[in-house]
């Protein structure tokens, strides 16, 4: 004994002094505390196979599901394209589906409120429609400089960086058949 208790087997540096692990890699470097660790997707019920959905790499996950909740997603090491290796986006796409601050309802602000309200989502739908088809309206141009251009300049859209490329594809489809001409996305890190 050490100081009168404490054993040679707390102290990692006398346990390889005194030991056969003189590099201190394996049982010196060890605790009851570190044999006691268990991986977090351990106990994880079954191990789905899928693509990070935000940009157009395609970087290959594991996702960890246990109870039908998903419990961690983690690089495919297996994956040519990333090995293993998520961005910060896809590294935090676990946060995007299950953090506790993830909005759920529908909130609106009205013109010069200064609070949130909850909305019905028909009723917010109809709002965004109504407003898009007006803008549509008063923005139709048929003709520029004598050229037919159908195309409205009342509206443009910015996608943000969360959208996946689905989601991007469709608001590209959405916005071209109603005839924006001004859109961007913003799928990159």
């Amino acid at each position: 004994m050490l100081n009168g208790d404490v054993g040679i087997e707390s102290w990692p540096v006398l346990r390889q002094l005194a030991g056969n692990d003189r590099l201190g890699r394996g049982e010196a470097a060890r605790s009851k505390r570190t044999d006691a660790l268990r991986a977090r997707t351990g106990d994880a019920d079954r191990v789905v196979d899928s693509v990070c959905p935000y940009c157009a790499v395609g970087c290959g996950q594991k996702v960890y599901v246990k109870d039908e909740k998903v419990i961690q997603i983690e690089g495919d090491p297996a994956s040519p394209i990333s090995r293993g290796r998520l961005c910060p986006k896809g590294s935090a796409s676990k946060q995007l589906v299950t953090s506790p601050g993830r909005q759920t309802k529908v909130l609106y602000r009205r013109p010069h409120g200064t609070e949130w309200e909850p909305l019905d989502l028909d009723e917010a739908m109809d709002m965004i429609a109504d407003r898009v088809l007006d803008a549509r309206r008063r923005g139709w141009q048929d003709t520029f400089e004598g050229k037919p251009v159908r195309r409205t300049m009342g509206i443009a859209s910015l996608g943000g960086a969360t959208l996946d490329n689905e989601e991007n594809y469709l608001i590209k489809k959405l916005w071209s058949a109603l005839g924006a001409i001004q859109i961007e996305n913003q799928a990159r890190i």
